[in-house]
């Protein structure tokens, strides 16, 4: 069965940091401790197979969110050409490590049946970054 893991963004940025940095790979940019967890636990055990599409350039600051509508995000067809253009349809199953919301956005852009979400039941962001922060030193997935 082919996996892909895919994790979500961040509103901590390395231009936070590093201003003048200038174009960063997707898997350096976000740097919150949220997205920093998710990044580990998709490297450790989805190393060959995980989204943000870690190789991608992104050129610069922004500030666009899911969360508010008012930030311009991308739309679902975007979003659709993405999914085509990455040849989405090759996997058997998604594993998706993000909230709710995001959670939301993905299942408009995925077939659900495929979409494993194995922190849907963790009710706040502290309940899941402690079952991923377990899982990395327990070197043991979060249980579906």
């Amino acid at each position: 069965m082919k996996s892909l893991c895919i994790i979500p963004c961040g509103s901590k940025k390395i231009w936070d940091k590093h201003p003048n940095i200038g174009p960063v790979k997707a898997k350096s940019v976000y740097i919150g401790s949220f997205a920093t967890l998710c990044r580990q636990y998709a490297e450790k055990f989805y190393p060959e197979s995980w989204c943000i599409f870690p190789e991608e350039i992104i050129t610069g600051p922004y500030n666009v969110t899911f969360n508010d509508k008012k930030t311009n995000p991308i739309s679902t067809n975007e979003l659709l050409k993405q999914v085509k253009a990455k040849n989405f349809d090759q996997y058997d199953e998604f594993i998706v490590i993000a909230g709710k919301n995001y959670v939301k956005v993905i299942s408009e852009v995925l077939n659900p049946n495929k979409m494993k979400l194995p922190v849907k039941d963790y009710s706040g962001m502290g309940y899941i970054m402690s079952a991923l922060k377990s899982a990395i030193d327990l070197n043991s997935t979060i249980k579906l």
